[in-house]
């Protein structure tokens, strides 16, 4: 039993997590249909996953616990980090990512 309430607490804090440090405190799901509520839903659970998966390998690499870690600290980073990695911008045209050649997503020179 004793197993079971600890469980229940570790779903409590992920729940705690999206709901408060990646989704925002003031942000409520923008969806109005049904349909898209559940896309909305599904993209903050793969963000959460996301984050997560990255922590567990920050964890290792420094062989430490990844419980010891802070999610909203690994959410700041990802946030501050992701521009970097951007390759396409919200309009669908390619854009080269830092230090790469105008008008060439890869970045290679020809």
């Amino acid at each position: 039993m004793a197993a079971l309430y600890h469980e229940r607490w570790e779903i409590e804090g992920a729940l705690a997590e999206l709901k408060t440090q990646l989704r925002g405190r003031q942000v409520v799901l923008r969806s109005k249909t049904p349909e898209l509520v559940r896309q909305e839903f599904w993209g903050l659970l793969l963000a959460h996953f996301a984050v997560r998966g990255l922590m567990h390998e920050a964890a290792l690499k420094a062989n430490e616990d990844p419980d010891r870690l802070s999610f909203s600290h690994a959410v700041r980073v990802v946030r501050r980090k992701l521009p970097l990695f951007a390759a396409l911008s919200p309009s669908g045209q390619a854009r080269p990512a830092s230090g790469g050649a105008a008008g060439n997503p890869g970045g290679a020179r020809g």
